[in-house]
């Protein structure tokens, strides 16, 4: 199951760096591409407000 980003992201880029299939993308808020993303997590480890979990 993908991960997701909620609204509490602060658009830090922490998690873009983090993320091993490029699967997120930049905006007011990131977004994670479900097709492409594989569940690892890192990206959620790394979020500095817990705004990222498996949807």
């Amino acid at each position: 199951m993908a991960y997701v980003i909620s609204e509490d992201c602060i658009a830090c880029g922490s998690c873009i760096d983090e993320c091993p299939v490029s699967a997120i993308s930049e905006g007011d808020i990131y977004k994670i591409d479900p097709e492409m993303c594989t569940d690892c997590g890192t990206c959620a480890d790394v979020c500095p407000t817990e705004a990222i979990h498996p949807a």
